[in-house]
């Protein structure tokens, strides 16, 4: 599970056994979990989080989408 990058309370990272899928980062903090598509940025699971965490969170990947994009070709090849 290599993290990619960190903020605050969270952790984004990429499952090592994922490439097959589209690109996407994960985020965790304490119990909280969620799975976002990165182009186009969407939310596509999310468990614990509320309404505004899950705001907060999409605007970060937005922030950040050319890192996890870079991130995620270099880890898994593209």
């Amino acid at each position: 599970m290599p993290t990619v990058f960190r903020k605050g309370p969270y952790r984004f990272f990429f499952f090592s056994n994922e490439g097959f899928e589209p690109k996407h980062i994960h985020v965790e903090s304490g119990d909280q979990y969620a799975k976002f598509w990165i182009k186009p940025v969407a939310l596509a699971k999310s468990i614990g989080y509320n309404g505004t965490e899950l705001n907060r969170l999409s605007l970060l990947v937005k922030e950040n989408e050319k890192l996890f994009e870079e991130k995620w070709n270099e880890y898994f090849g593209g």
